[in-house]
C-alpha cells in the first residue's frame, strides 16, 4: 500500500439500475482503498442507484447516451487520475483484491491489470457465459494474439496513458474486446490476477443477454480485424474469390482444352467477375495495411506522450 500513497486513484464503477448493489461497492472500495476517488457514472437508471451512491460518499456523474461503451468514454474522458479501477457496478468482484491490482500495475510498469474470474458458484459465472467467453477470447487470440485467458471480465486496473490514449468506439457490452485489442495493437505491457467471481445478490438482475450481445461482440471482433488487420482480412477475401473463381473455371477450362469450345459464357463471365473481385480485395487490404500501419503509429506517438505508471516518493 505505501507504493500507492502518492497515486491518484480513480474507482470507476458503471451503473444502470444497480440499487442493490452500489452502496456496498462504495464502502468496500473505500475501505480498501481510502485515498481513491469512487466515481459512479449512472446511465439512465430508473431506481435509486443515485441516491444511495451520493449517500455512500460516491461522487456521482449522468451519462445520458446510452451503453457501458459510452459511460467508459466519459469515464476516461472526465477523470483524470495516475490509476484507474473500473469495476461492474452489480458487486460480484471483490474489492479487498484492488490495492493488489494497483501495485502489480505500478511495480511492472504495466498499462492494464485484468481481474480474471475465478468462480464455484454456477449462478456467479453460467455455463453459457464461461463458453462464449472461451469461445470470443480464443477468436481474439487468434486474430491479434494470446495474452488474456478472460477478455470479457468488467474488473480492471489502467493506467493513465493508456485511459487517454483510448478512443472508444464501442456502444455497449462490446467496449471490453475494445479494450483488449486497444492493448494488444500497441503491445502494451499487460498482466491478469485471479479474483474470486460471486453471484449477484438476490433480487439484482444482470444487464447482459448472453445471445444478443455475444453476436454483438463477436461482430465487433470481426469490425476490428478488418479495421487493425486489413491485409489479412482482404487475403482471406481474395483466397475464398479466387476458389470460387477456380471451382467455377475448372470444367469450362476441361472443356475447352477437349474440343476449344467455350459453350457457356455466363460461367466464364462470372468466373472472371470473381476473379477481379478477388484482385480488388486483395489491392483494398495493400492500400489499407499502409494506412493503418500509419495510424497505429500515430496512436502510439499519443500513447507515448504520457509518462507510464511509476512509483512516486514523497
Amino acid at each position: 500500500m505505501n507504493k500507492l500513497i502518492n497515486q491518484s486513484i480513480a474507482i470507476l464503477v458503471p451503473c444502470y439500475n444497480e440499487e442493490l448493489t452500489v452502496a456496498a461497492i462504495v464502502r468496500d472500495f473505500n475501505a480498501c482503498l481510502p485515498q481513491a476517488v469512487v466515481y459512479v457514472f449512472d446511465n439512465n437508471s430508473k431506481d435509486a442507484t443515485v441516491r444511495l451512491a451520493l449517500d455512500a460518499g460516491a461522487v456521482v456523474r449522468n451519462v445520458p447516451l446510452q451503453g457501458k461503451g459510452n459511460v467508459i468514454r466519459r469515464m476516461f474522458a472526465d477523470v483524470d487520475a495516475d490509476i484507474y479501477i473500473m469495476v461492474d457496478g452489480d458487486n460480484t468482484y471483490d474489492a479487498s483484491v484492488a490495492p493488489r491490482l494497483a501495485e502489480k500495475l505500478v511495480d511492472e510498469g504495466l498499462d492494464m491489470v485484468v481481474g480474471t474470474r475465478v468462480s464455484t458458484e454456477q449462478e456467479a459465472y453460467r455455463f453459457g457465459h464461461r463458453f462464449g467467453n472461451r469461445l470470443l477470447t480464443g477468436s481474439v487470440a487468434a486474430v491479434f494474439g494470446n495474452t488474456f485467458t478472460d477478455m470479457l471480465s468488467g474488473y480492471r486496473v489502467f493506467s493513465r496513458r493508456y485511459a487517454k490514449s483510448f478512443a472508444a468506439h464501442s456502444a455497449g457490452f462490446e467496449t471490453e474486446t475494445e479494450l483488449t485489442v486497444h492493448a494488444l495493437e500497441l503491445r502494451m505491457p499487460v498482466a491478469e490476477v485471479e479474483t474470486i467471481y460471486r453471484s449477484r445478490p438476490e433480487g439484482s438482475v444482470s444487464k447482459l443477454n448472453t445471445y444478443r450481445d455475444g453476436i454483438r461482440i463477436l461482430w465487433t471482433i470481426i469490425k476490428l480485424f478488418k479495421t487493425e488487420k486489413p491485409l489479412a482480412f482482404f487475403s482471406l477475401a481474395f483466397f475464398a474469390f479466387m476458389l470460387a473463381a477456380l471451382g467455377f473455371a475448372a470444367p469450362l477450362l476441361q472443356t475447352y482444352l477437349a474440343t476449344g469450345l467455350v459453350p457457356r459464357l455466363p460461367t466464364a463471365i462470372l468466373s472472371v467477375a470473381l476473379s477481379l473481385f478477388g484482385v480488388i480485395s486483395l489491392n483494398c487490404g495493400l492500400i489499407l495495411d499502409t494506412v493503418t500501419k500509419g495510424r497505429i503509429e500515430q496512436k502510439r506517438f499519443a500513447y507515448l506522450a504520457i509518462s507510464g505508471p511509476r512509483v512516486k516518493h514523497a
